[in-house]
Order: C-alpha cells, then sequence, then structure tokens
C-alpha cells in the first residue's frame, strides 16, 4: 500500500524563490533620549487628562517639573555630537521623569480617577509608554542598546527596526514582509491541471 502511495505522489519539481523585504514607515530616525521625552510627554498629558476626575480628593495636582525636563531634554539634544556619559546622564534625568510620571497616575487612579474616560488613543499611548519605560530602564541597568521587541515609536508601536544591511541605509523601520515565488516548468504545469 504505501509503495502505491508513493507511486501516486509526483516528484518533486520546480523552484521555490524566498525573499524578504520591509514596508517603510515615514517616522522620525528614534534615539532613546527622544523617545523617552515623547513618553514623559505622554505621560503629562495623562495626568492632565485624569486630574479633573479627582480634583475634590486631591486639591494639589501632582508636580510633573515639565520646563525642567525639558530643558534637561533641550541640553542634550542640541548638542552636535554629545559623549556617552552626557546621554547616559540625560537618560537617567528622562528615565526619572517618567518613573515620577507614571506614579503619579497611579496615585491619580488609586484616588478614584477612571482610564476609561480617557480618549481611546491616549490610553493606548500610556500603555505603550510603560513598556518604553520598562525595556529603557532595562538597556540603562544593563548598560546596552539592544532588546527583543523594541519600541521605536510610541504613536507607531508597532514599527520595528530591521535590519538591511545595505550601503546607504544599514536599518530601515517598516513591517517585514516575505514572498515567496514557485517556478515550475510548463510540463509539469500542465500534469497538475488536466482538463
Amino acid at each position: 500500500m504505501e509503495k502505491e502511495q508513493q507511486e501516486i505522489e509526483p516528484a518533486n519539481q520546480g523552484k521555490l524563490l524566498l525573499d524578504a523585504t520591509v514596508a517603510p514607515t515615514d517616522i522620525r530616525y528614534p534615539t532613546d533620549i527622544k523617545l523617552l521625552n515623547e513618553a514623559r510627554e505622554q505621560t503629562e498629558i495623562v495626568i492632565d487628562a485624569l486630574y479633573p476626575q479627582v480634583k475634590e480628593q486631591l486639591p494639589k495636582k501632582p508636580r510633573t517639573y515639565r520646563r525642567e525636563a525639558r530643558t534637561a531634554y533641550l541640553q542634550i539634544a542640541k548638542q552636535r555630537k554629545p559623549n556617552g556619559k552626557e546621554i547616559r546622564k540625560a537618560m537617567r534625568q528622562q528615565l526619572g521623569y517618567v518613573r515620577r510620571n507614571l506614579a503619579h497616575i497611579d496615585t491619580l487612579i488609586a484616588a478614584g480617577a477612571k482610564l476609561s474616560e480617557l480618549k481611546k488613543n491616549l490610553y493606548r499611548n500610556l500603555l505603550v509608554v510603560s513598556e518604553v519605560y520598562r525595556q529603557q530602564q532595562l538597556m540603562y541597568e544593563q548598560s546596552c542598546h539592544r532588546i527583543d521587541d523594541r519600541i521605536v515609536s510610541i504613536t507607531q508601536h508597532h514599527v520595528r527596526l530591521i535590519v538591511r544591511g545595505k550601503s546607504g541605509t544599514p536599518v530601515e523601520f517598516g513591517a517585514k514582509l516575505s514572498v515567496s515565488c514557485s517556478v515550475i516548468s510548463e510540463s509539469r504545469y500542465l500534469a497538475l491541471h488536466k482538463p
């Protein structure tokens, strides 16, 4: 019986061509400092949206130090080529600001603020910011620049960095696509599609 099945099954023929490419996404080149600054700004927007819900319970709005944080970010962002020590110091500062803001958000929620009343995109950005903070904190502690499923954009969190190895652009940002093409001979095609 097995011999009969082997005789019925045709032998492998043709070629299978495989290729991988990227569907590029237009985002600005992400750096850790820019990403943390954007995360800090998003947490400040969430605090501004949640505080009116608990104004009676908390007489003072939580302090976010947004002016100092913006000044600290601009000091490093305006430098042409900051050294590693300055970048690490700026990252520690921005991580501290984001950590403080996330703690304030937890305090507001404990006081009775509801995340369900946030706009949909603001709630999604808050979830992305908490993951960005986790990733950046881990990379800061381990003094590395690589992590699995690294988020490179808060508004387009599905975009990933893909190393292409091209001379002009060694990395691209976007969705990875796999393309396959099956090439078979004409006689094989006709044998498979008998009328």
